[in-house]
């Protein structure tokens, strides 16, 4: 059963070099030990979702400018997420509104990174308790 997912959760790009971690950056929502549950809207780049070290993706202009100048050489570079829409399916709760984020949603980046999550956050059972 999928998990709910709070401010601190681990996630992982199928591009990016190293894990990065959710911020929840609305603090008037239901809590799990003591962390804002997140919702499907907690999708923003450099605000809820933080770098993942670097990128290796060739659709990435940087990667692919910098690996036209390693004369094809893959050369990873400095990962900005570019992420346009929310995270996808989302929870039946609403929280402010909005789909709670469960642990089974995933994102995708505009550069082919497929964004998942692979800690909530918490370690509290499928109900947040």
């Amino acid at each position: 059963m999928p998990k709910y997912v709070c401010m601190g959760a681990t996630l992982k790009c199928t591009f990016g070099m190293t894990p990065s971690t959710l911020m929840v950056t609305v603090p008037l929502r239901p809590m799990i030990q003591n962390k804002p549950k997140a919702t499907i809207m907690d999708f923003v780049p450099l605000a809820n979702i933080l770098p993942f070290g670097m990128c290796q993706s060739p659709s990435n202009p940087t990667v692919a400018s910098a690996t036209a100048a390693a004369m094809g050489v893959l050369t990873p570079m400095p990962c900005v997420p570019a992420i346009v829409a929310p995270w996808t399916p989302g929870g039946k709760e609403l929280i402010t509104n909005m789909p709670a984020l469960l642990d089974n949603c995933k994102l995708m980046c505009m550069w082919g990174g497929n964004i998942s999550i692979t800690m909530p956050g918490h370690t509290c059972d499928s109900q947040g308790k």
